[in-house]
């Protein structure tokens, strides 16, 4: 072969290999079976078609392989990779378009209404019309067959849907037409169109009396008649009425979710099981919320991730924080809840928080800093101490970041890093008080903490709460597809001990990504709901801890008749708040609702159209809790009327945002708790003040703040409705040295402080430590002949923090003149 026909033969070759890869070049094909070798194509599909058809993540960027179908005839036609020829099936995925390759429009998608999650849909086609079938890799690049049938078309059973109202309908048969959704592939089915007056909880129900020991099965969509349809929920066998004849199973049908004034549902039953006719009723329900909200889409809050709420200019009062690729967009809370925009240019390359994100002051200038956890490691943005720039700080250690978060794992007052691993051991961040790091992998790294040791990985969300009431930090870890979860008690010095089974939470299966742990009955200890992000459901622990003996007593799986038992759906974040301001802890998670805590360790799910998870915190100064999507909606509680005590903490012997401290209120209710924690749920950063609703009581008889330290500041009587900044120290309560050992004088001072020692309890001091009342270090120094010298601090008051010679620190207060 000569140089030139070798060229030309290697540039057909070429061209033959790139067929199909992109719409301009898709394969003509007609009906019958096709064999798609590999989807390896280079065109991403464009536009993305809807999200009931699989919507294509950006950042996927998937590979396509095209084929070019132009009907002879107005027909039905069914795609579909459901075929025996693909034993054991693929797991599929494709979009179908008309127009041009310049300009085209979605028409029909699929990804799993098939078998083993194999792709069918059936779609309507025009004679002339060209329909471009994009099979993409979003699950599988592996070759497989697919099939395209022509049929006649059939009026799409919308048209003659039989239109109903509340109450109950007879359904003869189900022998009417259908279409092959994600919800049904059904051979027959029933359509009935139902237009609510007004919003309701819309119950459907099969679940009657004389449907005994019948089967049913129905899907509800919306959409317009003839076009596109979005099934909104389905359900199959969620009846309770057991069958008096054999099984003794229920097979009837029963859903409850939320319908808005004046939108059509169109409610279908398929014969998926049976053809037979039956009864089925529609209940209507004026629908109450604990708590409502105004939605706002703020256009400016469009970075890449707007996934962390936290005060960030140290005003106390939450800001939005947006992520970008060396970007870092803040807006700050003003009065009245407007925001001012600041960016801050990052540079260096950083890696993006797609898994967490978590704030706190590493550095202790004031000002919050972040951690952002990626799949192949974290970053640190820090700020100067003006909080008016942010350095990138990325070590190089491959972390398969899930959770993060900033805690004080040694409890020497400076916040340490910490990351769920999902691949191997944890790791952690030591931070040497200096903004230096010391990378540690537990059980691996010498001298490590033995900290969330496992051999299967499958670390997903890291909850720091002190479940045992010891005043320090306990771990507990969530995992995910097969490992159960873990309660690791923190034990002093660098100690941790797995208490997983001790505590009888290790329970299997799981499949869960984060959980969520509160004192949910408002008995003084922390509880633990295990959120579901499977096949498996939720598990609810009661803590029943008792300290009057020595035994570690197991928590007691409650999850049976606590309304958990009831939520089918699932999500990766769970989180715990009192949403309402009742003064009981709700839980967050999935299906678009609240469940909001009714007492006695039982929740109530009051759905929220279009509601999830996100950042938490109060954006509005209100004393009520907003919700942050990360599409730059903020959902604004309305004020119900409930009564609230907000708190900001600063720390001064402890870490400077009071990560880990214990707060405790008293009064007529009796006892609520909460903890400053950095890193809730999985992904989001929420806020680092501590919330606390009164229902309708208007006074607090007791507010107890016990610092990491050991200092415990109380206060008492206070009015409700209002936000308490707390410094550490700052009434100079201390649970494990006497803060008056000693005296100052004279005080108000000028220049020199003279130390006072109390004879009947002689203590050395060597170091003194002087805070402002925002917590902010503004002096250290010797002390040298019991006198410390504040001639160069402002006119003010302060607190004074001596040291000893076993490093036990004592506080009092004083007024520089």
């Amino acid at each position: 072969m000569n140089k030139k026909l070798l060229i030309l033969f290697l540039l057909f070759t070429l061209q033959s290999v790139k067929a199909q890869q992109t719409c301009t070049t898709a394969l003509p094909i007609i009906a019958g079976t096709h064999i798609v070798d590999a989807v390896n194509g280079t065109e991403v599909p464009q536009p993305l078609c809807e999200t009931q058809y699989g919507q294509v993540p950006a950042e996927d960027n998937p590979s396509g392989k095209w084929y070019a179908y132009t009907a002879t005839g107005n027909f039905t036609v069914t795609v579909t990779s459901d075929l025996p020829a693909n034993n054991p099936l693929r797991d599929t995925r494709f979009h179908v378009y008309t127009g041009t390759c310049a300009n085209l429009t979605c028409v029909e998608g699929d990804d799993d209404s098939g078998a083993g999650l194999s792709s069918t849909a059936s779609f309507d086609v025009a004679q002339g019309n060209t329909y471009y079938i994009a099979w993409d890799n979003r699950w599988t690049s592996t070759g497989f067959s697919f099939r395209l049938t022509e049929a006649p078309i059939v009026e799409n059973p919308c048209i003659s849907a039989t239109v109903i109202t509340a109450g109950i309908t007879s359904v003869a048969a189900i022998d009417g037409n259908n279409i092959v959704t994600s919800c049904s592939n059904a051979t027959a089915a029933k359509w009935y169109s139902y237009t609510p007056t007004s919003n309701y909880n819309l119950t459907i129900t099969s679940d009657l009396a004389q449907n005994i020991c019948k089967n049913t099965k129905f899907s509800v969509y919306t959409g317009t008649c003839p076009g596109t349809f979005t099934c909104i929920t389905s359900d199959d066998n969620s009846g309770i009425l057991q069958c008096n004849v054999g099984n003794t199973n229920s097979f009837l049908s029963v859903k409850t979710f939320e319908v808005q004034s004046g939108t059509t549902y169109y409610i279908v039953w398929d014969n998926q099981w049976s053809s037979d006719g039956f009864d089925f009723q529609l209940i209507e329900q004026e629908i109450f919320r604990p708590i409502n909200y105004n939605l706002q889409t703020i256009s400016t809050v469009n970075s890449t991730y707007n996934t962390c709420v936290v005060d960030m200019n140290g005003d106390n009062l939450d800001d939005i924080v947006g992520v970008s690729a060396n970007n870092l967009k803040v807006h700050v809370q003003g009065t009245n809840g407007n925001f001012s925009v600041n960016n801050f240019p990052v540079t260096g390359a950083s890696r993006m928080p797609s898994w967490s994100i978590t704030a706190g002051d590493f550095n202790k200038d004031g000002y919050n800093d972040l951690i952002l956890g990626a799949g192949n490691g974290l970053t640190l943005w820090k700020s100067n101490n003006t909080g008016t720039a942010y350095t990138n700080v990325t070590p190089e250690d491959y972390i398969f970041c899930q959770r993060t978060n900033f805690v004080d794992l040694n409890n020497d007052g400076n916040l340490d890093i910490f990351s769920c691993h999902d691949i191997d051991p944890n790791v952690y961040y030591l931070n040497d008080g200096n903004e230096g790091l010391t990378y540690y992998q537990s059980g691996t790294t010498p001298g490590a903490y033995m900290l969330g040791i496992t051999q299967s990985g499958g670390n997903y969300a890291s909850l720091w709460t002190d479940y045992d009431n010891d005043g320090d930090v306990d771990l507990f870890i969530s995992k995910c597809s097969g490992p159960p979860s873990e309660l690791h008690r923190n034990d002093g010095n660098g100690v941790f001990t797995d208490i997983s089974a001790i505590a009888q939470i290790n329970v299997t299966p799981v499949q869960s990504w984060s959980s969520a742990v509160a004192d949910f009955d408002n008995d003084g200890d922390m509880d633990i709901v295990i959120g579901s992000n499977g096949s498996v459901g939720h598990m609810f622990f009661r803590n029943d801890l008792d300290k009057t003996n020595q035994v570690e007593e197991p928590f007691v799986n409650i999850t049976n008749g606590s309304g958990l038992d009831l939520d089918a759906s699932d999500n990766r974040d769970y989180i715990a708040y009192d949403f309402d301001n009742d003064g009981l802890i709700d839980m967050m998670g999935g299906g678009n609702k609240i469940m909001f805590n009714k007492g006695n360790n039982t929740f109530e799910a009051v759905n929220y159209p279009g509601i999830d998870v996100g950042a938490i915190g109060d954006l509005n100064n209100d004393g009520f809790l907003d919700i942050l999507s990360n599409s730059g909606t903020v959902r604004y509680a309305v004020p119900n009327g409930n009564n609230w005590l907000k708190l900001t903490t600063r720390g001064i012997s402890s870490n400077r945002n009071g990560i880990g401290a214990r707060i405790e209120i008293h009064g007529s209710w009796g006892k609520q708790i909460r903890e400053v924690r950095s890193g809730e749920g999985f992904e989001f950063g929420s806020t680092l003040n501590t919330h606390f609703g009164l229902g309708t009581a208007t006074t607090i008889d007791q507010v107890i703040i016990k610092w990491p330290s050991g200092v415990v500041d109380t206060f008492t009587n206070l009015n409700s409705n209002q936000v308490l900044n707390v410094v550490e120290g700052q009434t100079l309560g201390n649970n494990s040295y006497d803060s008056f050992v000693f005296t100052v004088y004279p005080n108000p001072v000028k220049n020199i402080i003279n130390i006072n020692i109390n004879t009947t309890n002689p203590v050395e001091f060597n170091s003194a430590v002087i805070y402002d009342l925002n917590g902010r270090m503004v002096q250290e120094t010797k002390v040298e002949n019991k006198t410390v010298n504040v001639d160069t601090l402002a006119k003010g008051t302060y607190i004074l923090k001596l040291k000893d010679e076993y490093s036990r620190e004592y506080s009092q207060k004083f007024i520089k003149e």
